[in-house]
């Protein structure tokens, strides 16, 4: 499959395949690529560290879809769409008016610095996001419309953070901390130099492999619903989550479809144990509360003991043990908490 050629008024974008480094952060947008319905990606780090242009070249990797990038500034009716002000006073009927929603459907909507978006636009955002049709009822106008779209989202930390209940939202989450190795930054500014010199040529050189990254994703894709979500990786998934203190059943499903995107992306035919461990980091990151879950009486495997987890004189997940008091000592008991 060749590569998609922007028009001559469009700007080339920089193919994925041609990005140094960065390999979790590539594959967590490719597997949000085979399957949508993950539930976009978050992606953090500081400034500089190449967060656009990666979020700008997924929309090579879905089929005929393109990118529509959500101004900082943008009110709710030019995202969701609202009445059609020409026809209701040029033509006296009410009409529909597409918003940035309508035109993202089959393709991907890029918001860079969302964590400066107003709560309730990320809110609305990531309901559509999820379900994948956009209702409005504004304006006298009551309308439906697909809008099924993988959702990237930029943040630098350091300009605020979004609320849990954001952050849950969004299916998967990627760091870019750290900064590159000496060899890796001067690759990187080679080839941006180059691409910046004679983008044309530039991805020329790079059809070859964005052409293969590009077959690789459709067929993913292609074989996505024949690969069952089966009882076995959903049990084990679903102990992980527990055992990692996980709120709610959004990071369950999301694992599971992640797993299952992932053995796509292999080429295989069922989840396996790899595909579970390879998503682990970008489904868990922005959901871990830090708390374990309530004791059991019975025997109840978590997935390690307290030696394994952390120091045998603590207890598991980080509380502190309790302290003995001999008898006849009058001191208060100290009333040890959990680490938030």
């Amino acid at each position: 499959m060749a590569m998609t050629r922007p028009t001559m008024h469009e700007p080339l974008n920089f193919p994925l395949a041609a990005v140094v480094a960065a390999d979790e952060l590539k594959l967590a947008l490719c597997l949000a690529a085979i399957d949508p319905a993950i539930g976009g990606v978050l992606i953090e780090g500081p400034r500089g560290m190449a967060k656009s242009t990666l979020a700008r070249a997924v929309a090579e990797l879905l089929d005929g879809g393109q990118l529509v990038t959500l101004p900082l500034g943008a009110t709710e009716e030019r995202i969701v769409g609202t009445l059609d002000l020409d026809a209701a006073l040029g033509e006296g009927r009410t009409r529909f008016a597409p918003g940035l929603l309508a035109r993202a459907h089959g393709g991907v909507l890029y918001v860079d610095e969302v964590n400066l978006l107003a709560d309730h636009l990320v809110d609305l955002l990531l309901d559509v996001a999820a379900s994948g049709v956009n209702h409005v009822e504004r304006d006298g106008i009551s309308h439906r419309h697909a809008a099924r779209f993988v959702l990237i989202g930029t943040m630098n930390p350091e300009e605020g953070e979004l609320r849990p209940q954001l952050l849950d939202r969004f299916g998967l989450a990627v760091s870019l901390g750290g900064a590159p190795l000496p060899a890796e930054r001067a690759e990187i500014m080679r080839r941006r130099l180059a691409f910046d010199s004679d983008p044309p040529a530039f991805r020329t050189a790079w059809q070859a492999a964005q052409d293969e990254l590009l077959a690789r994703c459709r067929q993913a894709r292609e074989r996505l619903d024949a690969i069952p979500l089966d009882d076995a990786a959903l049990e084990a998934i679903a102990a992980r989550c527990y055992a990692a203190g996980i709120d709610g059943l959004r990071g369950d499903l999301v694992w599971l479809r992640a797993a299952r995107a992932h053995a796509a992306w292999r080429g295989a035919t069922a989840i396996e144990a790899q595909d579970i461990d390879a998503v682990e980091s970008f489904v868990l990151r922005h959901r871990r509360n830090g708390e374990a879950p309530p004791e059991d009486n019975g025997a109840r495997d978590t997935g390690g003991s307290a030696a394994q987890d952390g120091d045998a004189g603590e207890g598991q997940w980080g509380e502190l043990p309790a302290q003995p008091v001999a008898i006849g000592e009058r001191r208060a008991v100290p009333r040890w908490a959990k680490k938030p």
